[in-house]
């Protein structure tokens, strides 16, 4: 097959090198010519993804992956579709619809009859059908589900291990209609891999689900599972510390019950997925009380960490901080709703002065973020913010002047911290 990606991000670009290396010809439509220039030369533009260097590169010796910044013209060549533009929320959960609005009517303008077009960025329920068929059909005078198909079908992977997520999991697949099906699960079964651990007791690990929406809110529904949980781990840490408790060793205990599965308490919920998604789910559905208290509690975290520091050290008011962690998640080069802005402002409200520190950006990437760079000024306490591997050896010699470190991750060893009073989430 012509395969068209449309978004080389860390989700698009790694789905068109593995369409690629099934011997497909890949085309790859991005907005940004820095981009398109180095995937063309068969350099990753973003660090992190495992194995994608070297898969990138055969790719594009092999003459299967090109890129290009003119979105309709790949279209018009290809005679599958896959769109992996960003979706927004603002502050009030609202989905800014802007960029793929953008690129769907550029992928109406390339449409031919028969071509399969697929969005796997995740959607309000009932986008698929309601804004993006319009769309397309007003663009190319084309009938959605009669001249050309549309399925959506949710991306479920976590970046840095597509490709191993990409062979794990059952794709999901929902059409507008059955012949729209049909299509995409016969595309996705002929451009990915699947191990011996993927469920295949419906069909070699494509997954119908009947209908685009059933789709849209299977994705939903898991990540705002997760959220909902995460907001419950954080709530039992939260009374267990007002009762002299490790509710780690608690969640351990519950989740030897088969029935029981508590996730792990923390200072934030951070990235593109499980903090945006839950608001995406009471666009659609506003009365989810608990969606919207669970997303409460996990945004208040980060203040609960600075009160945990100012339980230990006292008023905050004139010490200096150190955050330790701009990332969102350990090894991961992405700032994406990570919790350190929320922590760096509410040291601010209280009077300290916050820095920042990150083993994967430069100060320069860091004042970029609109963060205070930690450049070794004097500091007397730390909060980590992200679970870097390079804190679990942190001793004092690394933390010159710090007395107490919020550990809002569990990732330090208490015993190479020494003399410096280690506080963590959940007692």
């Amino acid at each position: 097959m012509k395969i068209c990606v449309v978004a080389l991000g860390k989700i698009g670009l790694p789905l068109a090198v593995q369409f690629a290396s099934k011997g497909h010809t890949v085309i790859g439509a991005d907005v940004s010519e820095p981009t398109v220039r180095k995937v063309n030369a068969g350099e990753v533009p973003f660090p992190g993804e495992a194995d994608l260097d070297v898969k990138l590169k055969e790719a594009v010796s092999a003459g299967l992956l090109t890129a290009t910044t003119d979105t309709a013209a790949a279209v018009a060549e290809s005679e599958a579709v896959v769109v992996v533009v960003p979706l927004f929320v603002d502050g009030d959960g609202k989905p800014d619809f802007g960029w793929m609005e953008s690129a769907t009517r550029d992928i109406a303008r390339g449409l031919r009859p028969g071509t399969l077009v697929s969005y796997e960025t995740t959607l309000p329920v009932g986008t698929t059908r309601n804004r993006w068929a319009p769309l397309l059909q007003e663009g190319s005078g084309l009938v959605a589900g009669e001249d050309f198909h549309l399925v959506f079908s949710p991306e479920r992977v976590l970046t840095g291990r597509v490709f191993a997520d990409l062979r794990k999991y059952p794709k999901l697949v929902g059409g507008v209609n059955e012949a729209s099906a049909e299509r995409g699960v016969s595309f996705y079964e002929a451009v990915l891999d699947f191990d011996e651990r993927a469920d295949l007791s419906r069909g070699n690990g494509v997954w119908d689900l009947g209908n685009a929406e059933a789709a849209e809110l299977a994705k939903l529904a898991e990540t705002t599972y997760r959220d909902v949980n995460i907001g419950l781990a954080n709530q039992f840490a939260r009374f267990a510390d007002t009762v002299g408790i490790d509710v780690n060793l608690v969640i351990d205990a519950c989740n030897t019950q088969p029935y029981s599965h508590i996730h792990r308490p923390g200072i934030a919920v951070g990235g593109h997925c499980i903090p945006v998604y839950p608001r995406l789910y009471l666009w659609n559905d506003p009365t989810a009380t608990v969606v919207r208290a669970a997303r409460e509690a996990n945004a208040d975290m980060p203040s609960y960490a600075v009160d945990l520091l100012a339980a230990a050290v006292g008023d905050l008011s004139g010490r200096s901080v150190l955050v330790l962690g701009a990332a969102y998640r350990g090894g991961v080069k992405e700032t994406a709703f990570s919790g350190v802005f929320p922590t760096v402002e509410e040291l601010k409200r209280r009077g300290a002065t916050p820095y920042v520190s990150d083993p994967m950006y430069t100060a320069d990437e860091l004042v970029a973020h609109g963060l205070p760079a930690w450049g070794g000024e004097a500091v007397d306490s730390a909060i980590v913010q992200a679970d870097h591997a390079e804190y679990r050896t942190l001793t004092p010699a690394d933390l010159p002047g710090v007395e107490v470190v919020v550990d809002g991750r569990r990732v330090t060893d208490p015993e190479r911290l020494g003399s410096i009073r280690r506080v963590v989430i959940g007692g």
